[in-house]
């Protein structure tokens, strides 16, 4: 459960938090407290730089026992006060079930949410307890009201439900148990929502969500709408956000090599869990524009009745596309999602996200999502958004001299590219534009965002919740 934040910090509270800019003077910071030692003593080096960490022990002047944490904030940017929030997580993880922060408000949101997120454990599934304690509580040492709480508030919860949904392994995280989650959500939040099951994905003509879920006929596909449109909202502009649900990735028939990779495979859905935390948030930050959560979620597996390489299958709306390699899958249930969206939905923006290629990962390790859009200002837009947020993204080029290396001899399209190109991340945003209609669009392949492999700053080795702080972020700027 991620922590709940509340206002007013209680006298007895044993850990405070106590966040320092670079250069300030501790003596406001510790006036009211008796200190065990001197300051010089224990804290000979500390500046306030960013990420800079020290402890003191000290009792405060209604006599009780503390441990004082001294975060850095540097000079306060944006990455600098989650820098220090993730430092001051570390820090408390496990030691408490409740810490006071005392921060101006003015940098408390991004603080606090970096300080959650690195408590963040997934132990859901173990039968002992390991005796840390899990930080339910922050108390945020103010007397004013702050408005931005409940803001913030939903961002940590979100985030927190994206990672949750990660970190569930696929013989719990089926297609249907995905929608059953998605449908929680959507209740809990006021959005409306709708299951297509295999029988309306035949009759509607979902081809690339069927051809990739037709290999684990008893964990069949599902095709999920979420919707939020609040009353009056009929002439806002319309946002379509579309995520890869691939629950268990083996590669199919194109079976992944080294078989060892496959373990991190139940992360191959993070582009839909970061919708759904998305979505969950919609309710308390209120953007002004309609948002459609496209969510497609198939099992990539290995049976008698898994597609083929070589098989030729048809998109909603007709395209045709030849598989020429089984594991290349999140591109094929993507492509139905934009054209749904194109023909039926017809909205203005459209952003996709999805853990889609390794590539993108060797292009920019796993600090940055791969952003590509056919609109300059949504691109920027993005960027913008997650240099604020923490989620962050750069912009790659849809390079036209590499479509041609999508043609097929037998179909429209081939699922990969061939003719030695290379650019895998690149050529699987091109393989997304031919599926793109009349409208703004920007793809996010967060293969390395969405997935952590160290145990370090604001994430655990696994699920990082990416797409959360950015999308919601530029949904309340529209």
């Amino acid at each position: 459960m991620p922590p709940r934040l509340v206002t007013g910090a209680s006298r007895t509270t044993e850990i405070r938090v106590l966040a320092v800019l670079l250069g300030e003077s501790l003596d406001s910071h510790l006036s009211s407290y008796t200190l065990d030692r001197d300051i010089s003593v224990d804290l000979p080096d500390f500046t306030g730089g960013a990420g800079e960490v020290g402890e003191i022990s000290a009792t405060s002047a209604q006599g009780v026992r503390s441990r004082l944490i001294m975060v850095g904030l540097g000079s306060a940017q944006a990455a600098e006060v989650r820098k220090a929030g993730a430092a001051a997580g570390r820090r408390v993880r496990g030691k408490a079930s409740v810490v006071s922060v005392h921060i101006a408000l003015t940098h408390a949101g991004a603080f606090l949410t970096s300080l959650s997120l690195a408590t963040y454990a997934f132990n859901d599934l173990k039968s002992l307890s390991d005796g840390t304690k899990q930080l339910e509580t922050i108390e945020i040492d103010t007397k004013v009201k702050w408005s931005k709480l409940a803001h913030t508030q939903s961002i940590i919860d979100g985030i927190f439900l994206a990672r949750d949904l990660v970190h569930t392994p696929a013989n719990i995280k089926s297609p249907a148990w995905m929608a059953a989650q998605s449908v929680l959500v959507a209740t809990a939040n006021g959005l409306k929502s709708r299951v297509r099951e295999e029988r309306e994905l035949e009759k509607e003509g979902f081809g690339g969500i069927l051809a990739v879920g037709q290999s684990s006929r008893d964990r069949g596909p599902r095709f999920i709408e979420l919707s939020y449109a609040p009353r009056g909202s009929a002439k806002w502009p319309h946002v379509v956000l579309v995520g890869k649900g691939i629950v268990f990735d083996t590669g199919g028939i194109s079976l992944k090599r080294p078989y060892d990779i496959m373990i991190a495979m139940k992360s191959d859905m993070a582009g839909v869990a970061g919708i759904i935390g998305t979505m969950s948030t919609l309710g308390v930050t209120k953007p002004r524009v309609r948002v459609t959560a496209l969510l497609a979620c198939a099992e990539n597996t290995i049976s008698g009745t898994a597609q083929r390489p070589s098989d030729v299958i048809t998109h909603f709306g007709g395209i045709t596309v030849e598989v020429k390699d089984t594991d290349a899958e999140g591109r094929l249930v993507l492509a139905d999602a934009l054209a749904y969206a194109a023909e039926v939905l017809k909205p203005d923006v459209v952003i996709d996200m999805a853990t889609l290629t390794g590539a993108a990962t060797l292009g920019l390790g796993r600090q940055y999502a791969a952003l590509y859009s056919n609109d300059d200002e949504l691109a920027l837009e993005l960027e913008t958004a997650g240099l604020a947020s923490g989620d962050r993204a750069w912009r790659m080029p849809l390079i036209e001299d590499y479509r041609e290396s999508l043609r097929s001899e037998i179909a429209d399209l081939s699922n990969i590219s061939s003719g030695g190109v290379g650019a895998g991340s690149i050529t699987a945003a091109l393989f997304l534009q031919h599926f793109v209609g009349d409208y703004r669009w920007a793809h996010l392949d967060i293969a390395g965002s969405g997935r952590s492999e160290v145990d370090a700053g604001e994430n655990i080795k696994g699920g990082t919740g990416y797409g959360v702080r950015l999308l919601t972020e530029w949904l309340v700027r529209q």
